[in-house]
């Protein structure tokens, strides 16, 4: 019986870590698409003032 709590903890732990490091991706990878979005909106903002003047 010890065996098998013992098992169901390693797992338990492994799945853990396993969301929290799909969590940490997840955020990662929001924020750098938002920074881009930012980044290419300033970019166009620049080639429009341009382009007008």
């Amino acid at each position: 019986m010890e065996k098998r709590n013992s098992n169901f903890s390693f797992w338990a732990v492994i799945g853990i870590i396993a969301a929290i490091a799909a969590v940490i991706a997840s955020i990662t990878t929001a924020v750098l698409m938002l920074e881009k979005k930012r980044k290419d909106d300033e970019e166009l903002q620049h080639y429009l003032d341009c382009s007008i003047q």
